[in-house]
């Protein structure tokens, strides 16, 4: 099993889903991947569904605030990144100049948050970790296995990130064009693609990839489930065979294949 105890800063950690059916979304997320939801009243109003597997945190979920549904801002998914000072982090973001969409804020006693958006405007939350790191399952079916930066200024965004997180780049040459893999040392920890123009009016996105073990199976009865495919299963070289779906609400996401945790 893929446990984790800790992130170093600079690592995406963790990822909810912001949704406009919180019962719906839980329904469809447990069928399909076999997680458990425990519901927790939020100080400012409203529920937060903790999604685990196995008895260990991989994400969460929570209804589109008013304000977010006025702007007409659909289900999505977000990724957050570990920082060791969430404070520093929203003052590079607006130095790199990116957008600090929510100030750093407590989250009880779990750990400090802030959300941004880089220039191009793609969305991504902050995290100083204190009782809780974020996900504590990663890399096998279930859990989160890749994060993904989706822009249409791939040279920007890597100089915005790299000023904000420190992140490093290197890229390779794949079936779908140039592929960039961010850095942190000599680890990689999240991608990034150009936006293309064959995919339509995609707005810059952080996207997810969360683990199957079948990918043609677990698209199946995503779609029994309510969900839609959104494009044709593939496998890439040295990655796995993947495949993008939605939700029934409408929030996106990828599933990959992956092999099953040792327990």
């Amino acid at each position: 099993m893929s446990a984790v105890t800790a992130y170093e800063p600079g690592t995406p950690s963790f990822i909810d889903l912001a949704t406009t059916d919180l019962d719906a979304a839980k329904a469809f997320y447990t069928d399909l991947f076999g997680w458990d939801a425990a519901d927790m009243p939020m100080p400012q109003g409203g529920i937060y569904s903790m999604l685990s597997k196995g008895g260990k945190d991989v994400a969460g979920a929570y209804v589109l605030n008013a304000e977010m549904a006025a702007m007409d801002v659909p289900p999505h998914w977000v990724s957050y990144v570990t920082v060791a000072d969430a404070d520093a982090a929203a003052f590079a973001v607006a130095s790199a100049g990116g957008t600090v969409i929510a100030e750093p804020f407590d989250v009880m006693t779990a750990g400090r948050m802030a959300v941004a958006a880089d220039p191009r405007g793609a969305t991504f939350s902050m995290w100083q970790p204190r009782e809780s790191i974020g996900s504590y399952l990663v890399n096998e079916p279930g859990s989160l296995v890749w994060n993904e930066l989706q822009t249409s200024d791939t040279e920007a965004a890597a100089t915005f990130y790299g000023a904000v997180f420190g992140w490093g780049t290197e890229t390779t040459e794949m079936p779908t064009g140039t592929y960039t893999s961010f850095t942190v040392g000599d680890r990689g920890v999240a991608g990034m693609m150009e936006i293309r123009p064959e995919w339509g009016p995609v707005p810059p996105n952080w996207s997810i990839y969360l683990g199957v073990e079948d990918v043609d199976a677990s698209m199946a009865k995503a779609i029994a489930l309510g969900g839609k495919a959104l494009m044709e299963p593939m496998e890439v070289p040295n990655a796995g065979r993947f495949t993008m779906l939605s939700d029934p609400q409408g929030a996106m996401f990828y599933i990959m294949g992956v092999p099953p945790g040792d327990g």
